[in-house]
């Protein structure tokens, strides 16, 4: 194994100057996703909760395909069945942005925390106590002041454990990455397991690799509740 670390440990770990490494690679893929999931999800968990079915409907619709079908094949019709359509070839920006592997994995895996990131929300925005929803109704609020300053700073606090779980798996699923021929960790590990044939110490360092990634945002959330959910824990006498 120390020899595999030292012949390829530069793909799983460092910059080869011209290439992200395949930890980078994969930090990337979760980060750039979670941020464009994180930003759309919370004007559609809003929508998701409205009374008006032509609002609300839309975003049921989208987070029930999204939620009722592998990532995987999510990643296949986008990266290969949509290039496919004679529509997006014949236009030069969307044939590019589609011709592209890691454009594509990025598409599919923010659509995909987005729609479980919504439902999250959603729930959250839910379970919001009525008493604080009243209490910011006596001072005045409007609808969107009510969102604003005690819905969703509420919402998203009581959603952040189930929030992190939804971070982890999709960490776990920036696996299927090297569909689209992205460098991903997974892939690095493939490709050494290719040339070396040591299947144990190349997928073994994959491992060791994902588990550290997951301990460190598992300790990262674990601190936000700690600091934004202290309110929940009872009052020491």
């Amino acid at each position: 194994m120390i020899e595999i670390i030292q012949e390829y440990g530069q793909a799983y770990l460092w910059n080869d100057g011209y290439h992200l490494s395949g930890l980078a690679m994969t930090l990337w893929l979760l980060t750039v996703s979670i941020v464009i999931g994180f930003v759309l999800s919370v004007p559609l968990s809003v929508a998701r909760v409205s009374q008006n079915w032509a609002i609300r409907g839309p975003v049921w619709f989208y987070t029930y395909v999204f939620r009722g079908t592998p990532l995987y094949i999510q990643l296949l019709i986008i990266y290969t069945g949509i290039y496919s359509l004679e529509v997006v070839r014949g236009q030069p920006l969307l044939e590019g942005f589609f011709r592209d592997g890691l454009n594509c994995t990025l598409l599919a895996f923010a659509m995909n925390t987005c729609a479980y990131t919504t439902e999250v929300f959603a729930g959250a925005i839910r379970a919001t106590p009525y008493g604080e929803i009243e209490a910011g109704r006596a001072y005045g609020m409007s609808s969107f002041g009510l969102y604003r300053r005690i819905i969703l700073p509420s919402a998203l606090r009581r959603a952040l454990p189930y929030y992190s779980n939804e971070v982890i798996l999709m960490l776990h699923s920036t696996t299927l990455a090297f569909t689209a021929t992205v460098p991903d960790i997974l892939k690095v590990a493939r490709d050494v397991n290719s040339a070396t044939y040591a299947s144990f110490e190349a997928f073994g360092i994959a491992a060791v690799l994902y588990a550290l990634l997951a301990f460190v945002l598992v300790w990262v959330f674990r601190r936000c509740e700690i600091r934004w959910l202290a309110f929940q824990k009872p009052q020491s006498h």
